[in-house]
């Protein structure tokens, strides 16, 4: 019972938990911005300013699957510091770019910090808190890139309306300067080090093998939320509720903060399928709500139920993925479950916007909600299967 009653608000976690979040404000302010630099300020095409967004992402899928193995080696606090840093000075080169092909470089150089760095935090959140209050522990840390997911936009939008581009990227390289200070303030961490046994390349070198199964179920849910984030906006514009859509995300970002700790415990106390399956239908119900959508108020509706249904699913995710693992191998645990993610946006981004473009907007939403329904079986069967893992294992156990 002690350990339920260990803090999770410690110095360390609240640092890691804002590092995070600058680290993805950051991210989605560029996001925001870049693509409108891109055609103002270097007089680009509409594929040039999707282009600085895909290479990004590219770089950070890349590099994800080899991050555990950095952080392994060279340990998680250097690991923090160095690819903070950098992502920090990257941010300020961009004041002094002024050519597409180089604006590229940047953004693949930026993407390899990117990705270290995200993959290093949530590894680090995941060693901070108790075990046994991990659910809601990684819960309140997947709050700083929810949030970030909100204020990382405006942020952009709203400098953009006042300041030069040459400001502005000034003012995000000063945010994550902020951001590596306070990942400068993290003690105390445990390096648990593997057994050191030479052997020759595999995949666990890469990947954690028994991270892959939820993992698995986490790309076809970013795959599902592509849609949310990649087409909101547009879909919003042709229903005539552009400025509704702003909002969304403010919506979303409520609800989860409101369900957030008690998901977080309910996780703990009853176990991940309680929170898991009614989050894909709540989920599921947010889509098929968006595919009806023709009011604000509806469009509003629905971001709420996504923000409850998915908003809960990233975190709950991430955690079965760590515990999965061995403790000396929650980087690779976390470099696993991210590299699932991010490929599912990415994908996800590209093959719904094809697939927006043969339905439109509204049946694409409602195939998605059918979808997410059939993700839930899929995570109910994983579940079964880690069950009868677990019983066989106890049985193994007691002969």
């Amino acid at each position: 019972m002690m350990n339920q009653q260990e803090p999770i608000w410690t110095k360390s976690f609240i640092s890691i938990a804002i590092t995070n979040f600058f680290i993805f404000v950051v991210f989605y302010a560029l996001l925001t911005l870049l693509p409108i630099y891109v055609l103002d300020a270097l007089e680009g095409t509409s594929t040039q300013a999707g282009l600085v967004v895909t290479i990004f992402l590219l770089s950070a899928i890349i590099v994800r699957p080899f991050s555990g193995k950095v952080i392994e080696n060279i340990g998680k606090k250097k690991t923090l510091v160095f690819s903070t840093l950098i992502f920090a000075l990257s941010s300020f080169l961009y004041m002094f770019i002024h050519d597409f092909n180089v604006l590229l470089l940047l953004r693949f150089f930026q993407g390899i910090s990117f990705s270290l760095a995200t993959t290093v935090t949530g590894a680090i959140a995941a060693d901070l808190v108790p075990a046994k209050r991990r659910g809601e522990g990684l819960g309140y840390f997947g709050m700083s890139m929810n949030l970030a997911v909100v204020a990382g936009p405006f942020l952009a939008l709203t400098l953009h309306q006042y300041m030069a581009y040459n400001i502005i990227f000034l003012v995000f390289g000063v945010i994550m300067l902020v951001g590596w200070l306070c990942g400068m303030m993290v003690k105390n961490l445990q390096e648990n080090a593997a057994p050191s046994v030479k052997k020759s390349f595999s995949l666990s070198d890469l990947f954690e093998k028994k991270s892959m199964p939820i993992s698995s179920v986490g790309i076809l849910v970013s795959f599902s939320y592509a849609s949310i984030i990649s087409f909101i906006s547009v879909y919003a514009q042709s229903l005539g509720l552009i400025k509704t859509a702003s909002f969304f995300f403010v919506v979303f970002a409520a609800a989860m903060l409101i369900s957030r700790p008690f998901t977080g415990r309910l996780f703990d106390k009853s176990g991940p399928n309680i929170v898991i399956i009614p989050s894909c239908i709540v989920f599921a119900i947010g889509l098929f709500s968006l595919s009806l959508t023709h009011s604000s108020w509806m469009l509003l509706f629905s971001g709420a139920l996504v923000g409850l249904g998915y908003g809960t699913l990233l975190p709950s995710f991430q955690t079965l993925a760590i515990q999965a693992a061995p403790a000396h191998r929650s980087a690779y645990a976390t470099a696993t479950f991210f590299t699932f993610y991010d490929s599912g946006i990415a994908v996800g981004s590209f093959v719904l916007g094809i697939a927006a473009g043969a339905l439109g907007y509204s049946k694409l939403y409602f195939a998605l909600g059918i979808f997410v329904l059939l993700i839930t079986l899929y995570y109910k069967w994983i579940a079964n299967l880690r069950q009868k893992q677990k019983a066989a294992n106890i049985q193994v156990g007691m002969k």
